[in-house]
């Protein structure tokens, strides 16, 4: 058993009055692994600055400023948050939700960015063959 010991003494965080936690099951069961590093980012920011329900009212243009994303993203993040119904979206609400659903029935679809996504529509071949190097 390793014995674990405070780095900074002094900085022991503790839960402070106002309400915010991350859930461990985030990464337990594995929902962290199926976002994108847009759609995990939108989600902390929910998951901070949501109330007790997991309530939250943030305009788009608030969070795109907030987590310098274009709306684009900003759509697309809120999209992967959807699918995996992490949070509900009613605009212009937004409800962080329980993950009491246990780990995500899922074939590791993650969700990509739209920067990721502009590769076009290559053919299969043409892709394998641009990632072992040869021309596309």
């Amino acid at each position: 058993m390793t014995h674990k010991f405070p780095i900074c003494p002094d900085r022991i965080r503790s839960i402070p009055e106002q309400f915010s936690w991350v859930d461990h099951r985030l990464v337990r069961d594995r929902h962290i692994e199926l976002l994108s590093h847009e759609a995990a980012a939108l989600y902390l920011f929910l998951i901070t600055v949501a109330d007790c329900q997991g309530l939250s009212y943030y305009a788009d243009v608030s969070l795109c400023e907030r987590l310098a994303m274009d709306a684009a993203t900003l759509v697309t993040a809120r999209a992967c948050l959807l699918k995996y119904r992490l949070v509900a979206y009613k605009r212009p609400l937004y409800q962080v939700l329980a993950l009491d659903g246990g780990a995500p029935q899922h074939t590791r679809a993650y969700c990509v960015s739209a920067a990721r996504t502009d590769i076009g529509t290559m053919a299969i071949d043409k892709i394998l063959a641009s990632l072992a190097g040869g021309a596309p």
